[in-house]
C-alpha cells in the first residue's frame, strides 16, 4: 500500500479530518469477498488502472501505513476519480498536501 494522495477537511468548523488516497495493487473489496467465500460465480477483480494499482479513500485509517488497514471506497482506476470521490463526501474543502 502507498499514500499517494493526503489532506484534510475541516468537520464543524472546527476540527482537522484526516483523509488519504492509498494505492493498492490488487481489487481490495474483490479480495475481501474471496476471504469470506462471498463472491458471486462470475465475479471478477476490478481492473488495475493507472500505474498497474487501484486508488481507494480511506477517512478513518488515513495516515497508517501499517497493514492491514480497510479503506472507505471503492477502488478507482485514477487518482482523480478518487479524489473526486473524497470530496463529494465531507461537508467542506479538502486541503491536499
Amino acid at each position: 500500500m502507498k499514500i499517494v494522495r493526503s489532506g484534510s477537511w475541516r468537520y464543524d468548523a472546527a476540527v482537522d479530518q484526516s483523509v488519504d488516497v492509498v494505492a493498492l495493487d490488487f481489487d481490495f473489496w474483490y479480495e475481501v469477498g474471496r476471504a469470506d467465500d462471498a463472491l458471486e460465480p462470475a465475479e471478477e477483480p476490478t481492473p488495475l488502472g493507472e500505474g498497474g494499482a487501484l486508488y481507494y479513500v480511506r477517512f478513518g485509517n488515513a495516515g497508517r501505513t501499517d497493514e492491514p488497514t480497510w479503506v472507505d471506497s471503492a477502488g478507482y482506476s485514477n487518482v482523480a476519480d478518487a479524489v473526486a470521490f473524497a470530496q463529494s463526501r465531507v461537508p467542506s474543502p479538502i486541503r491536499w498536501d
